[in-house]
């Protein structure tokens, strides 16, 4: 099969290999799209991310959809044929994290594309069967791979406790930032304000659900005079992470999801004084269901997002497309097809 590797900083090159073989408990997937990730591009500007190093040649991608094309001897939940959404995180299921059902914590998670893990830029893959989902004909294959997004965000609004009526703010309209507000509607908020300095992603968030916008590269934040009860903060910029904060009402919440760096500057004197709940959220746990749930029911326009395509011999391209384009949100890998441009 033809994969694309990344063999160091700058450096990806398409090569063959063979086609997995999967295990017992395993089904061989042929890969119809998969989305490109802020952590892709992360590791091929600098070849790492925290303590994750690119050592060995690697495959980037991690948010794949599928066709169920083999099986291993005990692998029974799916028929050949069958299209599926692939969750690209494998826990080992007995540590502490996993028995509490935080697998997405799990010290021994096999994460596709995080080194030394190979993605989903390639051909096939194999996964355990039960971390690939069903998905119905409604959603595209492209959809189907932006589940992993927006498993995000799923997450976040759990972490976030997003109910009806809640009054949602959202730093950074990226293409988490996006599904995060279509979520925070999906799940009941009233009120969903998103934040960016790019006009034309502030234009899409009013799209696909935002009930207000605020442009930072022309005004504080703080002059909107918005008050939320929750805070999901997706640009990974501390100094914005820092603003939203101060906005944030009694008693509320701040979920950060964005990863910008290692720290950030802490209005410590806001958080104690109106009682703010700060939490981090690392990836997901058990949100595939809901998340194909309200993408196939229309209440999430996943498809919306897509803005650029690429074959399996143009990944660079895909991941360096938004450092010249200013209209790209998510650039999508199609590595069935020879050149899509």
């Amino acid at each position: 099969m033809k994969v694309s590797v990344l063999n160091g900083i700058h450096d990806v090159v398409t090569e063959r290999r063979p086609v997995p073989v999967p295990g017992p408990d395993e089904v061989l997937i042929r890969v119809q799209a998969v989305g490109t990730c802020g952590s892709d591009v992360h590791y091929y500007e600098h070849g790492r991310i925290g303590d994750h190093v690119v050592r060995a040649p690697l495959v980037l991608g991690h948010e794949p959809s599928g066709v169920v094309v083999g099986r291993g001897a005990n692998a029974a939940k799916h028929e050949t044929g069958q299209r599926v959404a692939l969750e690209p995180g494998v826990p080992c299921s007995v540590c502490e994290q996993c028995s509490q059902g935080r697998y997405n914590l799990c010290p021994r998670m096999r994460f596709f594309g995080t080194p030394p893990i190979d993605g989903a830029f390639c051909e096939y893959v194999v996964l355990r069967e039960d971390f690939a989902y069903p998905v119905p004909d409604s959603l595209s294959d492209e959809a189907a791979g932006l589940l992993e997004p927006l498993s995000v965000g799923v997450w976040a609004c759990r972490k976030a406790r997003v109910g009806p009526g809640s009054r949602v703010l959202i730093t950074g309209a990226g293409p988490i930032g996006l599904v995060a507000a279509q979520a925070s509607r999906a799940f009941g908020a009233t009120e969903v304000v998103v934040t960016d300095v790019n006009a034309n992603r502030l234009k899409v968030a009013r799209e696909v659900g935002a009930t207000g916008t605020v442009d930072v590269s022309a005004g504080k934040l703080a002059d909107s005079g918005y008050e939320p009860d929750v805070l999901l903060e997706c640009s990974g910029v501390g100094a914005a992470a820092a603003e939203a904060i101060r906005q944030v009402g009694r008693a509320g919440r701040v979920v950060l999801i964005g990863m910008g760096g290692d720290e950030i500057p802490l209005p410590l004197a806001h958080v104690q004084g109106f009682e703010l709940e700060v939490t981090g959220t690392f990836r997901y746990a058990n949100t595939w269901p809901t998340a194909i749930a309200l993408a196939a029911g229309g209440e999430i326009d996943l498809d919306r997002l897509v803005t650029h395509r690429f074959g399996l011999d143009e990944v660079e391209r895909a991941l360096t497309v938004a450092a010249r384009d200013t209209t790209v949100i998510k650039p999508v890998v199609l590595p069935q097809e020879a050149r899509v441009g």
